[in-house]
């Protein structure tokens, strides 16, 4: 089919989207880097570094630094996480922004331009966010809707992508007519993706209460089933008060056992419920063409619930902690592409999917 001017346009765009995707999962990646590497405050100050625009090097800078901050020393080698996470996600933003201009100036071209604006607007949220894990001192609650605002920003990004995918006939839409059993299925796929993102909250909360550490045996916690002391009230408390300084954390142990074995028993509810979901949804794809968006929810689930038993088994080393994270957004963003994919089929009450039919879509913004 001849593309249209449009069309192109909107296939330059949707390939900035892609980048921007890739991006963001970097970010999401560094930042977790950032974290364990303990070097969430190895710059004092925002969005530069002691001052300077990168980290403080030479005796010269690092004494006039230590001068400026004399409660908090230089640390080269704590600064640069931190200031490489903040580089890419400024390159993030200006790729952000760029795509808001473009949707600005060809708003009259039936491409998305609400979804965009609203992104560059998010990103804006979530640079002050950054900024105040810094000036507030790695305060839990800010940290974790910080953790939480990159995740978003992602699936935000990846809706966009999708969007301008389809407007550029990127993807067939052509598919089988689907049984309206199948189409009964996507309320239970909304309610997947809620439980992974309430585990990523759970995970996000977690890791800015350093609470990954607090069980390092496995099925069991401390050699218990349900360790004793365990304090709810104290490890899901969002009105705690912190400071001067959360590094490493402030919480009791037993706040922090409370939150891992939460975040234990939310990976198991998440894991049989999708589990149990994709294979009714397997079972009753028909000619959907859903198969590999299906698939991929299934990879991406058995190797993130791999990493989480890995990572307690090998006390978090540093490489898999970080997979850990990426394949969190990995099984966000497969879940979306899975509820994507299910939305674009046409749907019928018919029972019979083995009847192909070609659907030609009107594509509008």
């Amino acid at each position: 089919m001849k593309q249209t001017p449009t069309d192109v346009l909107a296939r330059k765009l949707a390939t900035w989207s892609t980048l921007a995707c890739a991006l963001a999962v970097v970010v999401i990646m560094l930042g977790a880097w950032t974290r364990l590497v303990h070097a969430g405050l190895g710059c004092p100050d925002w969005p530069g570094c002691y001052g300077f625009l990168t980290v403080p090097q030479g005796e010269t800078n690092i004494a006039i630094a230590n001068a400026r901050f004399p409660e908090t020393p230089v640390d080269v080698a704590k600064g640069w996480p931190e200031m490489i996470h903040r580089y890419a996600a400024g390159t993030l933003g200006l790729v952000v922004f760029g795509l808001a201009i473009a949707a600005i100036r060809h708003r009259r071209e039936q491409l998305p331009v609400r979804l965009p604006l609203f992104i560059a607007g998010f990103i804006v949220l979530q640079g002050a966010f950054g900024m105040w894990t810094v000036t507030l001192k790695l305060w839990p609650q800010v940290v974790a809707l910080h953790l939480l605002g990159g995740f978003t920003t992602l699936s935000l990004l990846l809706l966009l992508t999708l969007r301008l995918r389809k407007r550029a006939n990127l993807h067939s839409l052509s598919a089988g007519v689907v049984a309206l059993s199948l189409s009964r299925l996507r309320p239970w796929l909304y309610g997947g993706l809620l439980l992974v993102v309430l585990q990523i909250a759970l995970g996000a909360w977690t890791a800015a209460n350093y609470a990954a550490v607090a069980c390092t045996d496995l099925p069991t916690c401390q050699g218990q089933w349900w360790p004793d002391g365990m304090d709810f009230q104290h490890g899901f408390d969002i009105a705690q008060q912190v400071g001067p300084n959360y590094l490493g954390g402030q919480l009791t142990d037993d706040g922090r056992v409370a939150i891992h074995v939460t975040h234990r028993l939310g990976a198991v509810i998440v894991l049989l419920y999708l589990s149990l979901l994709l294979v009714r949804l397997w079972r009753q794809r028909g000619n959907s063409g859903l198969e590999r968006s299906i698939v991929l929810v299934v990879g991406v689930l058995a190797l993130q619930f791999s990493l989480g038993l890995a990572n307690v088994w090998l006390h978090i080393p540093l490489a898999i902690a970080v997979a850990h994270n990426a394949m969190g957004a990995g099984l966000l963003l497969s879940m979306i592409n899975l509820i994507w994919r299910h939305t674009q089929l046409p749907h019928s009450k018919a029972v019979n999917t083995s009847h192909t039919t070609t659907i030609n879509r009107e594509v509008t913004a």
